[in-house]
């Protein structure tokens, strides 16, 4: 109430003062006169062609006199009343004279306006002081930590809600049991970690880990970005540092968590900032915090990053960010896990196998997953179904992969043809490649940005090891659409460009990194450098002479060429069997795995009638 009262009486305050500064200018206005001697105005007046238009007696003893011309002047002349024999000749030249009466309204508009500026800045002063002193102030709180707190009750996440990434689990329920007995580790001198780094690929779900591990030791969760600390003031970003850790203090235990902390955390001396540098000094003192408070307070700090590799060397040491948690992409069976998570409150139809679209998400991580099953949602809402269908996933993986069927996008049936014959040569000669991921689904219907077809394979299972044959068996299939479309046409198109440039790479990477190459043997060419002045960037550095650059180069180009020859051979040996299944793809646009690898053995019947492009 009283501070209600403190509001208005500010704002009358406030009005006091416009109202004198208002005031002030109305008076003000065309008061501005140049002064004349009243010797000057006696010579003015002493003839008919005077200038002088109005005299203005007022009773201060001024005269305002305004010429003919617009201008205006003021003569000090308190005796001037008494002259009757100028005032006549005045009146007798037709001059006008009047009088005014000088009142005392703008001196006591000036004495209150006066009053009201002196309280002003009374009240001004007392509430800067205020907000020094009280951290509450809404004037005053950009130093102040933009944590938000979430309080334990309000967390609904634990582990059960967590998939794919067990062995993260497992390393943090040790500290979800520190926070809620750590009297059972302090008791034989265990030290529990400062800092736990969450470190994995974007959409791994280390936010969601970070908040499960709050929700299952039921203690007040802390969540900053790491952009959140800096600020254009310099010092705030310290400052807030310091808050922030004052807060955790007070509501220990808890869980400090500071998503994308390579915000703040950057190798110091990256850039030409210096040691002033605005983020470096929020460093250091994000460095002193996680130092000073002591384990026994239970507070523990989590990050996340996906570049712990540009990380201060400081902030990664022990009685900091001591442990690291890797947060890998899920594999099959995490994929699997975290589709049934995300499809437990969604009705579901009985086709849909979840192995399957497992199994077709190689590569997916748990954003995209969540987003696969929301568009398969938002695809059976379009079409007004009560159920989600296996073809609502199979669309989904398709839009998430190569985008949305661009359906109004007219091609002339020449180009359609050559796509036809393109993907049917990538998809032949995978099936022909003992080492090659067996083909899942192609479409010529146009997809996303430039995509006018696709060949999608499905991996028998998650690979993290690669073979020469392999590699080979890749840039080969990768190929085969070029070699398709010179086999039939005689001519090439552009749309091999992306198959190219991921062959040569493939083939660049064998020579100068995997140690493949027939002619080298097992050597690497070419160093890999971080480059502390450039942000810690990656560089690739050649360290060999122009002659072996130019053997690098023959035998990336001898690797392309043989395995480009090996596609034209397969493809010249079922040129009659491409023909069939290219009729067959013009004709519905999509075609399955399974029909491909039945035409392919002779057996036609086994084609699916009802498949079409979703």
């Amino acid at each position: 109430m009283n501070r209600n009262i403190g509001s208005v009486i500010f704002l009358i305050l406030i009005a006091l003062s416009l109202f004198w500064i208002y005031e002030g200018f109305i008076n003000s206005k065309g008061a501005i006169e140049l002064n004349m001697s009243y010797s000057d105005f006696i010579k003015r007046v002493s003839n008919s062609e005077t200038d002088i238009a109005e005299v203005v007696i007022k009773d201060d003893g001024n005269l305002s006199i305004k010429t003919k011309q617009g201008r205006s002047y003021s003569v000090y002349a308190p005796w001037f009343r008494y002259d009757i024999e100028t005032i006549n000749k005045l009146v007798e030249y037709g001059i006008v004279i009047q009088g005014e009466r000088v009142t005392d309204s703008s001196f006591w508009v000036n004495v209150i306006g006066n009053i009201a500026i002196f309280i002003v800045t009374l009240l001004l002063f007392a509430f800067i002081i205020r907000g020094l002193g009280r951290g509450n102030n809404q004037a005053f709180t950009f130093t102040k930590s933009r944590a938000e707190k979430v309080n334990p009750n309000k967390i609904k996440v634990t582990f059960k809600d967590v998939a794919g990434v067990d062995e993260a689990v497992e390393e943090l329920k040790e500290t979800v049991e520190f926070l809620k007995n750590p009297g059972k580790f302090t008791k034989i001198g265990a030290r529990m970690p400062k800092g736990i780094l969450l470190v994995g690929p974007p959409g791994t779900g280390k936010t969601l880990l970070a908040r499960a591990v709050a929700g299952e030791a039921n203690v007040p969760f802390f969540h900053i970005s790491g952009s959140d600390f800096v600020e254009l003031f310099v010092g705030v970003g310290a400052a807030r540092v310091r808050d922030l850790f004052e807060q955790a203090k007070a509501n220990s235990p808890c869980i400090v968590f500071i998503d994308e902390i390579d915000a703040v955390g950057r190798h110091r001396g990256a850039g030409l900032g210096g040691g002033h540098d605005e983020r470096e000094q929020t460093l250091n003192q994000l460095l002193v915090e996680m130092d000073g408070f002591d384990v026994n307070q239970a507070i523990v700090v989590m990050a996340a990053t996906n570049r712990p590799d540009i990380l201060d060397p400081a902030l990664l040491r022990p009685g900091r960010f001591d442990k690291k948690v890797v947060v890998d992409p899920p594999d099959v069976k995490g994929r699997e896990a975290i589709l049934k998570i995300h499809l437990r409150n969604k009705p579901i139809d009985k086709d849909v196998d979840v192995s399957v679209l497992a199994k077709r998400t190689t590569g997916f991580v748990g954003a995209d997953l969540e987003n696969l099953v929301n568009e398969a949602a938002l695809l059976a809402a379009r079409d007004g179904r009560n159920v989600i269908k296996m073809n609502d996933f199979e669309e989904a993986i398709d839009r998430v992969i190569a985008g949305p069927a661009r359906k109004s996008r007219v091609i002339s049936e020449k180009q359609k043809k050559i796509v036809a014959y393109h993907e049917v040569g990538h998809a032949i000669i995978s099936s022909s490649l003992p080492n090659s991921d067996p083909v899942h689904r192609i479409s010529i219907t146009p997809r996303g940005y430039a995509a006018l077809g696709y060949t999608l394979h499905l991996p028998a299972e998650d690979k993290y090891l690669v073979s020469k044959n392999e590699l080979l068996d890749n840039i080969t299939t990768l190929l085969g659409g070029r070699a398709a479309e010179e086999l039939v046409f005689g001519d090439f198109t552009s749309g091999a460009a992306n198959d190219i440039e991921r062959a040569t790479e493939i083939a660049r990477k064998m020579v100068c990194e995997y140690g493949m190459s027939d002619n080298f043997g097992p050597l690497a060419w070419g160093k890999t450098e971080q480059e502390v002045f450039l942000g810690k960037e990656l560089t690739r550095i050649r360290n060999y002479s122009e002659e072996v650059a130019k053997m690098i180069d023959h035998e990336i180009q001898n690797i392309i060429k043989s395995c480009y020859e090996r596609a034209m051979d397969i493809l010249t040996k079922n040129r009659e069997k491409m023909e069939q299944i290219v009729a067959v793809l013009l004709e519905r646009e999509v075609m399955s795995g399974e029909e491909l690898r039945a035409m392919l053995n002779g057996n036609e019947s086994g084609l699916d009638t009802n498949l079409q492009e979703a």
